[in-house]
């Protein structure tokens, strides 16, 4: 069977090759009545267009690479959702990749992307080298880090203020009456989120306590598994609060608080961080920090597309604030 082409379109709506092509790119310059008329005969005679062949002509592909640890991370998926709706409104397709948490893999799948010619990438970083790591690529490629403060690292990046949400976190804690406050999950990956709770622990001349997670990655099973550890190394917790780097650590640790029969909030008060979809649930209605998603997708595809549109754009970085969600899973102390 023939292919159908732009010119097999032109010659059925007897209009030029360049109006059908301008007309399927969404440019000006086609009125909406011809416009419609052409997508209503694409449609019927089930045309598709060849993006590759397209892409040679205008030298975009139309496409966005997006590499995450862990797409079944429900923040990772919150956030993948809310990019792939921005990155569409703007035009663009999402190429999602699972760098799977390993250093290797997001190499990998960096260099795949780059092969796939896509427009550019956004990336949520396996770990705290990460980019250190993607160094010699930056300047091939429009390259946006996501969740990420890289300091004054040369690379563009969006993220939420890490330090201030565990400080709001921390002090919300304290204000409750809490002293004893462990904090839960990963330090390296998560530094900024510790020196916040730290930060205020010192503040107030509390004794930080940390249990770290053994995982490079963050999850409702190793939350689980992690407090689990926690509670057969330690009879009694001497903790009235704990705040958990993630959501997903938290939900993990209620489950396993459920198991051994340690009432929340009853018996310690719980805090999360991300504020996942999940978080909300009748059944566990927990008390956390927000992260932003619509406005971190919104930026960071905004902030790529920037640097696509003007290669000669410099580096650019946006923190936003992060703010607290009061629910049920902390309470006042006496």
């Amino acid at each position: 069977m023939k292919n159908i082409t732009i010119k097999d379109i032109a010659k059925i709506a007897n209009v030029s090759y360049a109006t059908v092509s301008r007309a399927l790119s969404g440019v000006p310059g086609v009125s909406d009545e011809t416009r419609s008329r052409i997508l209503k005969i694409c449609e019927e005679i089930g045309y598709t267009p060849d993006y590759m062949a397209r892409s040679m002509v205008t030298k975009s592909t139309k496409l966005i690479g997006l590499i995450v640890p862990d797409i079944s991370n429900p923040f990772m998926s919150e956030m993948a959702f809310n990019i792939e709706q921005f990155a569409g409104e703007s035009g663009y397709h999402i190429m999602l990749c699972n760098s799977v948490s390993s250093l290797e893999q997001e190499q990998n799948v960096f260099k795949l992307l780059m092969g796939r010619k896509v427009d550019g990438i956004l990336i949520f970083p396996t770990g705290a080298q990460s980019h250190k790591l993607l160094e010699k690529y930056l300047d091939k490629i429009p390259v946006v880090f996501v969740s990420e403060n890289l300091g004054s690292f040369h690379a563009s990046y969006v993220t939420v203020d890490n330090f201030q949400g565990t400080s709001i976190g921390t002090e919300y804690l304290y204000s409750l009456g809490h002293r004893n406050i462990l904090y839960f999950g990963r330090r390296a990956s998560h530094k900024l989120r510790y020196e916040g709770y730290e930060a205020i622990c010192k503040k107030y001349g509390l004794e930080p306590h940390f249990y770290e997670s053994p995982y490079h990655t963050d999850s409702i099973k190793h939350g689980y598994d992690m407090a689990m550890d926690l509670f057969k190394a330690n009879s009694s917790l001497p903790y009235t609060a704990i705040f958990a780097s993630t959501d997903s650590n938290a939900l993990g640790l209620l489950k396993a608080c459920e198991e051994v029969g340690i009432r929340i909030p009853e018996d310690i008060s719980m805090l999360g961080f991300d504020n996942i979809p999940y978080s909300g649930l009748p059944k566990i209605m927990l008390s956390t920090i927000e992260q932003p998603y619509k406005l971190m997708a919104t930026a960071a595809v905004s902030m790529l597309i920037d640097k696509i549109d003007n290669p000669e754009f410099g580096y650019s970085h946006k923190i936003l604030s992060p703010k607290l969600v009061v629910r049920s899973s902390c309470q006042k102390l006496d």
